[in-house]
């Protein structure tokens, strides 16, 4: 999958690509669903979304909300087979007019000859153009418009909305149901505390930064590490939250693989989470916390023991 990001630079034949247009946040079923409208014979599969993601703008002191970060996000495309990637600099483009964004975006820097949307897609300065005024721009372009339904679960609608619901009720099989794939936090192994090594826990620490912050506690997850001399999947359990035992700390996942041993410093590691296991809590003393990671690491063996790739 090729990325674009500056408007005046894309070549010929990224041209003419039919692209689903939104944030994507999630890369979630309903997402898919007008990914999937937009394939057709011939034409480039593209994805038109924003960077920063519109909500980071217009309500900067907002809590963090994202499920996944720009990369992850264009991993996740890559995977379900989009051919190019216009992440769009939001601050160039939000002063836009609906029929600006139309003509000198969607039409004349990228060249799309058609574009998939959902029912309530909004866009252009003050939010003013909608899927009406959309038609009728496309049509004078010769660039066909398509809109895809919401998609729904008998407990509600898909969305980014109901995922992050989900999560922070320490329901990760429920976000997996509406994303399609397990939730995942993707970035690089940082340096932590080490009080893990020390406890023959060792494990593999990411920041949470910009991130929706799931239910603080102990989970059954998925470990992939995606680059370096130890690239590859790992079965682990993983601590996410502040580690109230050790003071008041910044949210972080702290990951120990199973049967692993080796150095992931800097490497980029994508973690699923798959069961929440227990919330978070303090302890009398360190055997009494080294007994509990024995019980969590044995609990979460057995949920992950024979559980499908995903």
């Amino acid at each position: 999958m090729r990325v674009f990001r500056d408007l005046s630079a894309i070549p010929d034949d990224a041209r003419g690509a039919v692209a689903a247009i939104g944030n994507f946040d999630g890369v979630h079923l309903g997402h898919r669903h007008a990914i999937d409208m937009a394939r057709r014979p011939g034409h480039p599969l593209g994805v038109v979304t924003f960077e920063p993601h519109p909500r980071e703008v217009f309500a900067p002191d907002a809590p963090p909300f994202r499920l996944m970060n720009a990369a992850a996000r264009a991993s996740r495309l890559a995977k379900i087979g989009v051919d190019v990637l216009f992440e769009l600099p939001f601050p160039a483009v939000a002063p836009l007019t609906a029929e600006a964004f139309v003509a000198d975006v969607l039409h004349g820097a990228l060249g799309l000859s058609g574009v998939v949307v959902g029912a309530d897609f909004r866009f252009g300065k003050a939010r003013a153009g909608d899927v009406a005024l959309l038609r009728a721009e496309g049509a004078a372009r010769n660039m066909d418009v398509a809109v895809a339904d919401l998609l729904a679960r008998p407990d509600g609608p898909i969305s980014s909305t109901a995922i992050r619901r989900a999560l922070t009720d320490g329901r990760p099989r429920d976000a997996a149901a509406m994303l399609g794939h397990w939730h995942r936090i993707e970035g690089p192994v940082i340096h932590g505390e080490k009080r893990g090594r020390a406890l023959n826990y060792p494990t593999a620490n990411q920041a949470l930064d910009g991130l929706h912050l799931p239910r603080f506690g102990v989970y059954a997850v998925l470990a992939d590490v995606l680059d370096g001399p130890h690239a590859g999947r790992h079965r682990a359990v993983a601590s996410l939250g502040v580690r109230p035992m050790f003071g008041q700390n910044v949210p972080n996942l702290e990951t120990h693989l199973f049967d692993f041993d080796g150095d992931l410093y800097g490497a980029s590691l994508s973690v699923a989470l798959v069961d929440f296991l227990r919330p978070e809590a303090s302890f009398d003393g360190l055997d009494a916390l080294v007994a509990q990671m024995d019980a969590d690491s044995e609990r979460a063996r057995a949920v992950l023991a024979g559980l499908a790739d995903a």
